[in-house]
Parts: structure tokens; sequence; C-alpha cells
């Protein structure tokens, strides 16, 4: 006798299908995401960086408001280029994501032959924090921000300027700056802030624009002179620290920033529910005050902004780049 079927086989498997969709991106609309499956948290450079400080602080209380855990891990080199390849190969599941800097929206424009595109590849989640970099020289080379564009006038060439290295953010606001004040002086890359500041103290370096999560120890113990924050606005760690555009040198605001990517077509319930609990963690008192001890404040937006912001600050990235003809060797 021949069996009889109420759907023919094409429609049988059609309607699985459909259903197996609709069970996959019900999961994430419902909250189902991410379950018990842990979150890593993907960190360009190394170790106690101020990027990694604040993931660490963020993974911290992100574990316990999505119900599971997530980790920090890791991946320095090239200027976190390589760090950021990895989470762009990842999948757009919501169980990989970047923490990474202004730095990323600079590296397109300063590495040649970049496996991963910065726009293309990553969705921006939300920024996290800014970080001002305060200009620091040793106590007793300048006066204030207009002796040093003064000094550094009269004497084209003949001072110069550190970096953590070719493209850092702290190499990025001291082109900002120079720039802006029309003047010349010699570029000093290091290997990293450390090395910078020891140069700085002793009189081998003229300035640098230090982060002030480094900085500030030594600022407070007299061992550096804080000149003005590289910022737009005052720093709530240094309040008597003018701004570089207060000082006297329009247009030299520089915003440095640690924020959270995914990658590319991450399901958008997963990014509004990252950006959501991202951002309540950022303006608890708790998280506020730890941040404020490292000269840190809360910096959050929605993601359709945040997106929006990436693509403004890589171009203007791009032109700084291109007028400070900066390279990497």
């Amino acid at each position: 006798m021949k069996k009889t079927f109420p759907w023919s086989r094409r429609q049988a498997l059609t309607i699985a299908a459909a259903l197996a969709a609709c069970t996959l991106g019900g999961a994430h609309a419902q909250g189902a995401w991410p379950g018990t499956q842990p979150i890593k948290l993907v960190v360009p450079f190394t170790a106690g960086s101020g990027t990694d400080i604040v993931a660490r602080l963020v993974a911290e209380k992100l574990g316990p408001a999505l119900g599971t855990s997530v980790i920090v891990d890791n991946r320095p080199g090239a200027g976190g280029t390589l760090g950021a390849a990895i989470a762009a190969k990842a999948p757009a599941d919501g169980y990989t994501l970047l923490v990474h800097s202004a730095g990323h929206l600079v590296n397109p424009w300063i590495y040649k032959g970049l496996s991963y595109d910065t726009l293309k590849d990553f969705t921006g989640v939300t920024p996290m924090a800014s970080l001002p970099n305060v200009l620091v020289t040793s106590p007793s080379h300048f006066a204030d921000v207009k002796d040093l564009v003064a000094k550094a006038k009269a004497k084209p060439g003949g001072l110069n300027y550190g970096s953590a290295g070719n493209g850092s953010a702290t190499h990025m606001n001291a082109e900002v700056f120079r720039l802006a004040a029309s003047v010349d002086a010699q570029h000093v890359p290091f290997r990293g802030t450390p090395e910078a500041m020891t140069e700085v103290m002793a009189g081998r370096v003229d300035w640098f624009f230090a982060p002030m999560v480094s900085a500030l120890p030594l600022i407070k113990s007299g061992k550096l002179k804080a000149l003005a924050v590289g910022t737009a606005g005052r720093s709530s760690a240094l309040p008597d620290a003018p701004t570089t555009v207060e000082a006297g040198v329009p247009g030299s605001a520089y915003l440095f920033w640690v924020g959270l990517f995914a990658p590319a077509k991450t399901p958008q319930p997963v990014v509004e529910r990252l950006q959501a609990e991202v951002a309540k963690i950022m303006v608890s008192p708790e998280l506020k005050e730890r941040l404020e001890k490292l000269g840190a404040e809360p910096f959050t937006m929605p993601s359709a902004q945040f997106n929006k912001f990436i693509a403004d600050e890589t171009a203007k990235a791009q032109q700084v780049v291109k007028a400070a003809a900066i390279k990497v060797d």
C-alpha cells in the first residue's frame, strides 16, 4: 500500500528550515543569547595598557549582567592590528568581541595590506571610556604651553617630542597639537609610554602627550610637569591644568577613547543588548569612581551613533596621517 504524506518533501524541508531560522532568530530576540557560553573580549594590547584596564573593568561587571563569564584575551602586536584581525575573522555570533582604541581608526592609513577592513568588517557597539592625554615636560623645561610654542618657533626643528610609537594615540595627539600650533620639531618614537616618560624626565625629550593613567603619579610626585590636557574639556583628575585650546592653541583638541566592537553581521539584538549593558556599567557610581582614579571618564553612545562617529573619526585620522606624513618603519 502506498504511503501518503500531507506535504511534499520540498514543502517539508522548506517548513523545517523556516522553523530553524525562527528558532535561532527568536533565541536572540528573546534574550537566550548568550546562555552559558563564555564571551571573549579580544584586547590587541598588552595587559596593563589603558585599553586592557578598561576592558577588564567592564568584563568584571558584564559577565554577571549577562549571566555568563566574560574573559579578556590579550593579543598584542603591530599597533593592535593582530588582535583586530583575529576578531574580524571570528564568527559573528556575539561570543567574540574586540576592545580597541582610537588607534583602530588610524591603522588603515599607516599599515599596508591589512587582512581586514576597519569599517566593513566591524560594527561599533559603543565607546566605553575616554582617556585624556596630558602634555608633560621635565619640571624646569617650559613655563607653560605658550613658552613651549614660542621656543619651538624660535628654533625650527631644534626641539623634539616623544611618542609611544608611530601612529599611537600619543603620537596622533602630538601631531594634532604640532600642526595646530604650526611648529616644526623632531618626532622621537619609543617602544612604549614608560620609555618616553623616562626620557622626558631626564630632559632628553622636550615634551610628550602621555596617557593620564600613566603620567598622573609622576605629575603628583613632581617628576613631570603637566602643561595642559589634550582633550576639548578639562580633566577631573587634573582640574587646574588647562586644555591645549585654552592654553592658546586652537584646533589642538584630541580625543583618545576605548570602545567595544563586534564582527560585522553580528545580530542586531545582540549588539543592542551589549550596548545597553555596557552603558549601564560605565555610568554606575562604582565604575565612574574607578575610572576617575585612572584619569578616565565614561563615554558611551548608541551603536548607530557610534558607527557614524567611527566613520567621521576615520576620515579625520586620515587627514592627520597625511598632513604629518606618519609612517610605520
